[in-house]
């Protein structure tokens, strides 16, 4: 990694970069003063742990008593609606990040169970939101990252375009890592049209079947006996996919039921009609294969020789485990 300057009115923490930034671009120009303002307080030593909204904060275990807080910067802080680009603080939240975008009709589709969780709260869980169907997983929206690392240096991964190809690529590397391999500041990410029109449909048919007879369509719920189905697009196209639906018994509602979100289980999206007939109370998303319950679920071994890796990633990374300790992904 090679050293850039920090910027004006930067802190001396370090600031290095593990892939090259597009000439001339005005996004992330240079390093915000939130974030080596935040650099100082994160320090290089001493067992640290970032807190936002505490709306995930029990996911992959609890930080270890006696492990300082601190709280990434927030704001919005550079939007290029034609480059599709957004930069933020990860303490932002996803309702004031959604509220800023929704004024040039944009949007990053985060989704989280409650508005109040941060951007970089999100990202650190991995978490996709219900429309991951039609949009992807949520690492697919993240360009570049700032964050901090064991040794107190900002850190700059992937670059701020949505052109941008890098190498090792440090900045999905952190989204799941639930803040152990460096605690993220300032994020960049891609944005995406708001979808001109929406319909959510709801019937007791066969979700596998609606699955097969929609085109894209962006979230298909299923709690084993009822079902919802969002639409999104353009108009006429909505209104010709919502036809077919009609077709086959379902009719329009106003959204989805409440989402559990005590546990989360992955399952092969062909394995989710062994969960017909079994115990209420989930609510699984067809043709991703996730879960999402009401009490907690304990999570699937690793491998091995995946946590191996990233047993050999976390020592190269935080080799005094000062990133909060008590917190394991995987």
């Amino acid at each position: 990694m090679s050293s850039q300057p920090s910027g004006a009115g930067a802190s001396p923490a370090a600031a290095a970069s593990t892939g090259p930034a597009a000439a001339g671009a005005s996004l992330a120009a240079n390093i915000a003063a939130e974030v080596t303002a935040f650099a100082g307080e994160v320090g290089s030593s001493g067992a640290v742990t970032v807190v936002g909204a505490r709306t995930h904060r029990d996911v992959g275990g609890v930080p270890l008593a006696g492990t300082r807080e601190v709280c990434a910067p927030a704001g919005v802080w550079e939007h290029e609606p034609s480059e599709m680009t957004v930069r933020c603080g990860a303490g932002t939240t996803v309702a004031e990040l959604a509220a800023h975008l929704a004024r040039t009709g944009q949007m990053v589709p985060l989704d989280p169970v409650d508005d109040a969780a941060t951007v970089g709260g999100v990202l650190a869980c991995g978490f996709s939101g219900h429309r991951r169907l039609r949009y992807g997983h949520v690492r697919d929206l993240v360009l570049q990252t700032r964050h901090v690392d064991a040794a107190g240096k900002v850190v700059t991964a992937g670059g701020p375009t949505v052109k941008n190809v890098s190498g090792y690529d440090l900045a999905r590397l952190l989204v799941g890592s639930l803040g152990t391999l460096g605690l993220l500041a300032e994020v960049i990410l891609r944005t995406l049209p708001v979808p001109p029109a929406a319909q959510w449909l709801e019937g007791d048919g066969d979700p596998f079947a609606a699955f097969d007879l929609l085109y894209r369509p962006s979230s298909i719920l299923w709690n084993g006996s009822h079902v919802w189905i969002l639409l999104e697009g353009d108009p006429a196209d909505v209104a010709a996919e919502a036809s077919k639906l009609e077709t086959a018994g379902f009719a329009p509602c106003d959204g989805p039921p409440p989402i559990p979100a005590a546990g989360r289980e992955s399952m092969r999206p062909s394995d989710l009609r062994a969960l017909a007939g079994t115990a209420g109370g989930w609510l699984a998303e067809v043709g991703i294969g996730l879960v999402h319950r009401p009490e907690p679920v304990q999570a699937a071994p690793v491998s091995p020789a995946n946590a191996l890796l990233m047993d050999q990633l976390k020592q190269r990374l935080d080799p005094d485990n000062r990133l909060n300790p008590g917190r394991r992904p995987w």
